[in-house]
């Protein structure tokens, strides 16, 4: 049964969907005012892992990832720039997909983007208003009244925190320390982009889009709300007061947070400039493979140091991992071992499903591959199968082309390895590495490669 830690309820509990076979899940996706970094991409990863497992455990999955194309930052960057707030946003988006292409994660089956919902944000608004949990604010924005909502901090826990009754905040980025009124709609000013409303132009406050759009494709109650801690509050904890308030149901049952990626020790992240993309790992000749190998060597609930010889041991453990693979011979009956494999087999299910163990799932995946009781075609079935929640791309390149008289040499030193021609082997041996290729001799037999430059 598979096993999930709720931050709503701080308790890992065993997960039981609204409905059936049926999972809805609303991951926080990009704001598109730069290129994702690799903390960004850790809990896409993460939430790829989710949906894997809950379908490894026969869930069908609905899930929406939002873009935001339009908030303070997007807005600040198009005004520095000089250009329209689209011109901003498109490329950091199409470079977001590009990005998560190369790591193997999944498509949701929606990526909705705030700009093209501001006629549901408008009446989710409107909802707010009527039900006296929002006000017009003296600088003509719409806020919602926290005081009003009596379960506010019910996420992050908001005792110790001081509420400040009455205190307002129109923009998106404020002291998380404290719980302050926030805005729904900000009024018009001067050059920002803006739309037509009952209560005047403006556009969207931040918090209100998720709800906007997670409630348009999900319903007003969904399974499971995903993304990174740093959005617990006041994101998180917003979207809960302001989507209850309207619709007078529980929002979400499962609340799923990944931990900081860190870097020397700190939190990575663009404010700090401590940051690094996927591009820059792919210029120092690391596989995107290789980062999402490293991301699965740590618990999704753990903070994560990153270092750069640690993506290093990750790569080299996916190349192992896939010459592993290689050395299969196509055809090869397995063995008789089928008991091992269940048993195999359970325990990959258990650690995936001990809220996504993919270090205890790893550990299981390498003890099969040096099991040496099981057949090498019983490996790769294994592998394959535990690679449906991993998402590694095990066939990786294709290995080169041997020429046929490399083959022919290689097929003859094997004859003299059999009859113990030992000095007549290695002779050949040295003969093959000077025509530059490699040969290493293992138990099904020479294992060509050509030689690495």
């Amino acid at each position: 049964m598979l096993k999930l830690y709720n931050s709503l309820t701080a308790k890992t509990t065993i997960f039981k969907p609204l409905r059936g076979k049926e999972v809805k899940i609303y991951a926080c996706g990009p704001t598109v005012y730069d290129f994702a970094h690799i903390g960004n991409l850790r809990t896409y990863i993460f939430e790829d892992v989710l949906r894997r497992t809950l379908e490894y455990n026969g869930y069908k999955i609905k899930q929406a990832m939002n873009i935001t194309d339009i908030d303070d930052k997007i807005i600040k960057k198009a005004e520095e720039k000089n250009k329209n707030f689209k011109k901003i946003a498109e490329p950091f988006a199409k470079a977001f997909f590009k990005d998560i292409k190369k790591l193997n994660i999944e498509k949701a089956e929606f990526y909705p983007k705030a700009a093209a919902h501001i006629g549901e944000i408008i009446d989710l608004v409107g909802k707010l208003l009527k039900k006296k949990f929002a006000y017009h604010g003296a600088d003509g924005s719409i806020y919602f009244n926290i005081s009003k909502f009596k379960n506010y901090g019910k996420l992050s826990r908001l005792k110790k925190r001081e509420i400040k009754i009455g205190a307002r905040i129109a923009a998106d980025e404020y002291n998380k320390e404290e719980a302050r009124d926030f805005v729904l709609w900000k009024a018009r000013k001067n050059g920002e982009p803006s739309w037509p409303s009952p209560w005047g132009d403006g556009r969207p406050g931040w918090h209100i889009e998720c709800s906007a759009m997670s409630m348009k494709y999900l319903g007003p109650s969904f399974d499971i709300h995903a993304g990174g801690v740093d959005l617990l509050f006041p994101h998180h904890e917003n979207e809960i007061a302001q989507s209850e308030a309207a619709t007078e149901k529980k929002f979400v049952n499962y609340w799923i947070h990944g931990e900081h990626m860190m870097i020397n020790n700190q939190k990575m992240s663009k404010s700090l400039g401590n940051f690094f993309t996927l591009n820059d790992l792919e210029s120092k000749g690391f596989d995107p493979m290789a980062f999402r190998y490293l991301i699965l060597t740590s618990h999704y609930r753990s903070k994560l140091n990153f270092t750069w010889k640690s993506l290093e041991a990750a790569q080299n453990a996916l190349r192992n991992l896939t010459d592993n693979l290689r050395q299969t011979t196509d055809g090869q009956r397995p063995a008789a071992t089928d008991k091992k494999t269940e048993n195999y087999e359970k325990q990959f299910l258990a650690g995936v499903n001990d809220d996504l163990n993919t270090p205890k799932a790893m550990a299981v995946l390498w003890k099969a591959i040096k099991d040496k009781k099981l057949s090498a075609e019983s490996k790769k079935r294994l592998v394959m199968k535990f690679n449906k929640v991993l998402g590694l791309k095990l066939s990786g390149p294709k290995p080169a082309k041997i020429p046929e008289n490399i083959r022919q040499m290689a097929d003859e030193r094997e004859k003299m390895r059999i009859n113990k021609q030992f000095i007549q082997a290695d002779a050949l041996r040295k003969k093959i590495e000077s025509l530059g290729y490699n040969i290493e001799d293992t138990h099904y037999g020479p294992k060509i490669t050509a030689a690495r430059h």
